[in-house]
Parts: structure tokens; C-alpha cells; sequence
């Protein structure tokens, strides 16, 4: 059975998308509804639970390789099958050709049929493209090309489904992805644990660097070990699964470089520098996942939230300084979602996980507050 075919957790719905569909007057309408969200959700984590890691290989190779369209041939058939099993379900429950022109960004309750017809056109589309994509020799030839595309659609199609689900939603009133998109609370998480790894990984590569640059003859060997050490650990970790396959390909390159380098006996200097600041440079540009909307949105309820807190923390901080300690560990184990966004609140986060903020009183108790508000309003999230 390929990884795309293993059965994923039941789907379900979010408890807001559950209080809007029981708040309909016609029970039909909502039942219907609710086949067609209970579909997306299956969906959504159907394309959610493949791991490419064990497609990937550690090979540096640009030769073609067509024994990997072979392994991933019932991926992609079953790809296709997930998507199609949702269009089926909206083309059952509410029939009609998609509209001509999109319908409006704040329809109503009527125009929820149009809604979920205009999102199965795009749908179909796509099935098309991949189509297209995977006829492509240049494609189905390289292993990393492939890996990145077969990743790219279902990353498209999750995205696809979640805004049908969102839009459709908005029709009944005020609600948020979170609240009501299948899978949106773990794709946040897993986007948070990328940047959050990653930028350690960032942290570790440049202190390894610095090594390397300052490094002595009998140093070399040593550097170039301890860095393919830091690269398998992190070879290992939640947040290289989750990369993009064109991000792994230069990690892998890079780990094979250095792994080449730290068998010699003795690796030459330069070409360990050159490596090393390759991967420097690699690992500082995966900070682009700030950009990701997802993440923006996220990190905006987070810095208000914990606005909120220390704001209660300062206010608190004579008249009660046990409740104005314990609002402030409760920011900084909110604020460990943002970590990787900024690096100099990055350093405080680090710090602030060795202290035991409940506890502290009097001045520190204060100042700590106070750094911490400063810390929050030089961050970027708007």
C-alpha cells in the first residue's frame, strides 16, 4: 500500500463549523453542507500525511530517474482520487455548472452553492495541470523535480480546499481559518516547529562558520565532523520533513559535501569554508517562511495576546507580584510560538526559558516585564 493510500484519523469537523451547520433552519441545506465539508476535511488530511523523506535519496546525482516515477505513480493516482472524491461529493450535493464570474468576497447564504461550484472549476483545473506536469520528461526524469512538484500540488490543493471551506463558511457570519478550516491548527504548528528548528539550525551553522574561518590546520577535521554531526541531527528532526523538496535537495548536497570532507584525513580548509558558507546562506534564506500568510496571521494573534498579558503583568506588578509573575511566564510560553522570527527576540526567548519567571519579585519583576514589552513592540507582524 503506497504512503498516500494509508487511512488517516477519521475526519471531523471544527466545533465553530459544527454550531454553524446546527444553526441553519433548513436541516437539508445544512445536510448537504455538511457531506461536502466532511469530504474537504477527509481531503485535507488525506494530502496532508504523506511524508516524501523516504522518496528522497542521499545521492547527489543529476542523472535521470525514472524508477522514482514508478514509486510515486500510485502517489500521484491517489492524489488525484482524493480530489476527486470531493468534487464528486459537491457535484451530488449541489449539481449546476460552476459560475461564469466569481461570486462576491462577502456573498450570502444563497451564494453558497456558487461558492463551492467556482472552487470544484479550480479544482478541476488543477487535476489538469498536474496532469500536464506530470507528462513533462523534464519532470518525471529528475527525482528532486518530481518530489517538488507532487509536493507543490498537494500543498495547492489543501490550500484550495481550505479557502472553499473558509469562504463558504463566511457566509453565515464571522469566523476565522482557525476556527473553521480542517487541519489549520496543525499546519500552523507544523509551520511554527519549521521556523522555530530552522532558525536554531541558522544559529549553529553561523557559530560553525565563524569555527571554520578561525580554525587552525589540526582544527579542520574537528569543525567538519561537529558540522556533519549538527546536519544529521537536524536530518532528523520534524522540521526537515516538513521542507520543501528543493530545500532538501541543497541540505542533502551540502551533507554530502561534508561528509566527503570529514572521512579525509585532512580536509583542505578552503573547501570546507566554501561549504560551510554555502549552507550559511541556505539556512538564513529558510527564513522566508515568515512570509508564509499562515504564519503572519498567526503571529499577529500571538503578539496581541501577549500584549494583553504583560500589560495585566505590569499592572499587577505592586499591588499583587504573584499574579503579575505568573501573567509574565505565561507570555513568554506564549511568545515560544514566535520564535524564529526575529532574532533578537529569539535571544530572549532563550534566556527567558532559563529563568523562573513566576517566581521573580521587586525590580527584576519589573524590568523583565518591561524588556519583555520592548521586545514586543520592535517586532515586525503587521
Amino acid at each position: 500500500m503506497s504512503a498516500a493510500a494509508e487511512s488517516p484519523p477519521p475526519a471531523s469537523l471544527t466545533p465553530r463549523l459544527e454550531e454553524i451547520l446546527q444553526s441553519l433552519p433548513d436541516r437539508a441545506f445544512a445536510a448537504r453542507l455538511r457531506a461536502v465539508y466532511l469530504a474537504a476535511a477527509h481531503a485535507i488530511s488525506r494530502l496532508s500525511d504523506l511524508d516524501l523523506v523516504k522518496y528522497e535519496t542521499p545521492v547527489v546525482d543529476a542523472s535521470p530517474d525514472l524508477s522514482l516515477w514508478e514509486e510515486m505513480a500510485p502517489v500521484i493516482r491517489d492524489t488525484v482520487m482524493d480530489v476527486n472524491a470531493l468534487l464528486n461529493v459537491i457535484r451530488e450535493q449541489f449539481p449546476g455548472a460552476p459560475p461564469a464570474s466569481p461570486p462576491p468576497s462577502r456573498p450570502g447564504s444563497g451564494d453558497v452553492p456558487g461558492l463551492l461550484q467556482a472552487g470544484m472549476g479550480r479544482l478541476a483545473q488543477s487535476i489538469t495541470q498536474l496532469g500536464e506536469a506530470m507528462r513533462n520528461p523534464a519532470v518525471v526524469s529528475d527525482r528532486w523535480q518530481l518530489l517538488a512538484e507532487i509536493q507543490r500540488f498537494r500543498a495547492d490543493y489543501r490550500e484550495q480546499m481550505s479557502q472553499l471551506v473558509f469562504e463558504s463558511a463566511s457566509a453565515f457570519g464571522e469566523v476565522s481559518r482557525a476556527q473553521v478550516v480542517p487541519g489549520y491548527e496543525a499546519e500552523v504548528k507544523a509551520a511554527v516547529t519549521v521556523r522555530a528548528i530552522t532558525s536554531d539550525l541558522s544559529r549553529i551553522v553561523a557559530a560553525r562558520l565563524g569555527k571554520v574561518r578561525d580554525a587552525k590546520p589540526e582544527e579542520v577535521l574537528w569543525n567538519a565532523q561537529q558540522l556533519q554531526t549538527e546536519l544529521d541531527a537536524f536530518g532528523r528532526t520534524a522540521a526537515y520533513r516538513n521542507l520543501r523538496a528543493q530545500d532538501k535537495r541543497k541540505i542533502v548536497e551540502a551533507r554530502a559535501e561534508v561528509g566527503a570532507l570529514a572521512i579525509q584525513t585532512a580536509p583542505d580548509q578552503r573547501e570546507l569554508l566554501t561549504v560551510a558558507e554555502g549552507l550559511d546562506a541556505l539556512v538564513r534564506s529558510l527564513s522566508a517562511v515568515n512570509q508564509r500568510q499562515l504564519l503572519i496571521l498567526h503571529d499577529r494573534e500571538v503578539w496581541a495576546a501577549c500584549g494583553v498579558r504583560l500589560e495585566r503583568a505590569l499592572m499587577q506588578s505592586k499591588k499583587d507580584p504573584v499574579a503579575s509573575a505568573k501573567a509574565l511566564a505565561e507570555a513568554a510560553v506564549s511568545a515560544q510560538a514566535l520564535y524564529g522570527r526575529d532574532a533578537t527576540m529569539d535571544a530572549f526567548l532563550r534566556k527567558a526559558r532559563k529563568l523562573k519567571l513566576a517566581t521573580l519579585t521587586g525590580p527584576e519583576l519589573l524590568s523583565t516585564i518591561e524588556s519583555f514589552q520592548g521586545q514586543l513592540a520592535q517586532l515586525d507582524v503587521m
